[in-house]
């Protein structure tokens, strides 16, 4: 399985206009299940949803020949775009009844659909909310794993659930760029064990500037252009 790093001049996430801009748009959708009597904790949702991203780059449609090869083509060949939507009861069981993959965390759950055009969602899944993805931790998250791949949210920002989980996603998919057939094929078999946690404020500036994959948010939601969101700390990449 070969792979192409994105030369750090042409981010799909840089503010500035590119050559990305002018290729035809899409976007990965994930929608989360968000059950009003159970929904699932914050850090758990962000962490399924990264998960989410890589195994939709690791399958095997998704890559070669595979059906759905040329849609995840396009798309990283333009801007980089997730969308997270959520659904519950009825429209949950419609989305699983369309292509994808349902990632299962502890108490998330996530499915990932292949790209589609920005402009060209199925009606199943446009209809759904972007909104209604403000998600709790009931306990604090534990100290992540040193030894495990930490994906550190940036201390200064103040994200919905929805967009943190589309910030995760990023961050795993630079880290899944920089990694080397082989060390991708062991994340692969460790299940993309993964954290998702916020810096320490102290330690964030350190972060950023330690050549780690960072993502810079293009600022079509949320937070301005440019943003630091995101460092993809891989231990193969330290």
């Amino acid at each position: 399985m070969s792979h192409d790093v994105t030369p750090p001049t042409d981010s799909p996430f840089r503010p500035e206009p590119t050559a990305r801009d002018q290729a035809p748009q899409f976007v990965l959708p994930l929608v989360a299940r968000i059950e009003k009597a159970a929904p699932p904790a914050r850090t758990d949702a962000l962490e399924t949803a990264a998960r989410a991203v890589l195994v939709m780059l690791a399958d095997a449609r998704s890559v070669g020949d595979g059906e759905w090869a040329e849609a995840v083509r396009d798309w990283q060949d333009a801007r980089i775009r997730k969308v997270v939507r959520r659904a519950r009861g009825a429209e949950w069981r419609r989305a699983e009844a369309l292509p994808g993959i349902t990632v299962t965390g502890k108490t998330a759950e996530v499915r990932v659909f292949p790209p589609v055009p920005l402009d060209g969602w199925p009606k199943e899944l446009a209809r759904l909310q972007v909104s209604g993805t403000d998600l709790d931790d009931p306990e604090p998250p534990v100290e992540a794993d040193a030894t495990a791949p930490v994906l550190w949210l940036s201390p200064d920002l103040d994200m919905s659930a929805g967009k943190a989980m589309a910030q995760a996603g990023h961050g795993a998919q630079l880290a899944w760029w920089e990694l080397s057939d082989e060390e991708r094929d062991a994340w692969r078999d460790a299940g993309f064990r993964l954290a998702v946690r916020t810096a320490d404020p102290r330690h964030w500036a350190e972060l950023t500037t330690g050549g780690l994959p960072l993502v810079r948010d293009a600022g079509f939601t949320e937070i301005a252009p440019g943003s630091c969101t995101v460092v993809a700390d891989h231990p193969a990449l330290r």
